[in-house]
């Protein structure tokens, strides 16, 4: 790939990235990592307390790359069809009646899946099928959902009446789980003056929703080295407690390790991590870059592991 792309790559990402940093105040590895994600092609997962910023997140994107924003409020009597949308009987202009589809809110660009766990399994299933088949249903007839297509889901860690926790199938499903941190004073500050000071702040687009299969593409080419390969299959295979390779502490608290999704997870995005960086291959720090936001909820904690207080990110500081 010629030197020119891999400038031209990192120059549209960090101008993205700039973009949306005009509008969210602080959180930096999150816009980054939120981006990463859409250029690899997945979807991610948020968990944080409310009114961190997350809906603005994803406005800011929308804007910055010109693309379709929808809002899904998850709430527990909230249907499939509510998601995906139904089909109706329309009266035609010569007074036949015919079935028509009418498209949900799911066909859009970027969705925002707000509170995912408040909805019934059966209609988180019906969002999760679309985010992996990018396909919805309607009748007998098959939609295609528009290219780039991306679902930002969030949950709130601390309620639990009256949700329904994600299986662990379909958290397999999300390229990325990331954690919203909570500002720090000077950002906080920051925050409370440009919210209330009755000024509309967006991101002006920067780039197109063609530009970002582009570089999609690009990304895709990028090599690995065999040896930075079987670092990861390595490191994949250590996040299983029966593997005799395994770290201490993963026999001790780990129940389940990683797939062979979480493998792929942590390659598309090493490989974006890599242009980032100047650098038209994988290394083995792009490879560490991108374990734990692929990697945290895809490792569950065995009983002893969750009664001791062990996270997921400290199992995989542990396999480097």
């Amino acid at each position: 790939m010629e030197e020119e792309k891999i400038q031209q790559f990192a120059l549209d990402f960090f101008r993205v990235e700039e973009e949306i940093g005009s509008v969210i105040i602080g959180q930096k590895e999150l816009v980054r990592n939120v981006l990463t994600a859409m250029v690899a092609g997945g979807n991610v997962l948020l968990e944080g307390m409310p009114g961190l910023g997350k809906t603005q997140l994803v406005k800011a994107v929308g804007d910055a790359v010109d693309l379709e924003f929808s809002r899904i409020q998850f709430t527990p009597d909230l249907m499939p069809a509510d998601v995906t949308g139904t089909t109706v009987m329309n009266r035609e202009e010569n007074g036949n009646m015919s079935f028509v589809f009418r498209k949900g809110p799911i066909f859009a660009n970027l969705v925002l899946a707000d509170e995912i766990n408040r909805a019934t399994p059966k209609t988180q299933s019906a969002l999760l099928e679309a985010m992996q088949e990018h396909t919805v249903t309607g009748g007998s007839q098959p939609y295609r959902l528009e290219e780039p297509f991306f679902v930002l889901a969030t949950q709130n860690p601390l309620e639990t009446e009256g949700t329904y926790p994600l299986p662990e199938a379909q958290m397999d499903r999300f390229l990325f789980k990331l954690d919203v941190a909570f500002p720090n004073k000077e950002e906080l500050m920051k925050i409370v003056l440009t919210t209330t000071d009755g000024k509309v702040h967006r991101a002006s687009k920067v780039m197109d929703g063609k530009r970002l299969l582009q570089m999609r593409e690009i990304a895709q080419q990028v090599p690995v080295a065999e040896p930075v390969a079987e670092y990861l299959m390595d490191l994949i295979l250590k996040t299983h407690p029966e593997n005799p390779e395994a770290p201490e502490v993963v026999r001790q608290y780990v129940r389940y390790g990683a797939s062979p999704r979480g493998a792929q997870a942590v390659l598309q995005a090493a490989r974006i991590f890599a242009l980032l960086a100047g650098r038209y291959h994988v290394a083995y720090e792009d490879i560490k870059q991108a374990a734990k936001p692929a990697l945290r909820h895809r490792i569950f904690l065995n009983f002893e592991g969750m009664a001791e207080g062990k996270t997921s990110d400290e199992i995989i500081e542990a396999l480097y």
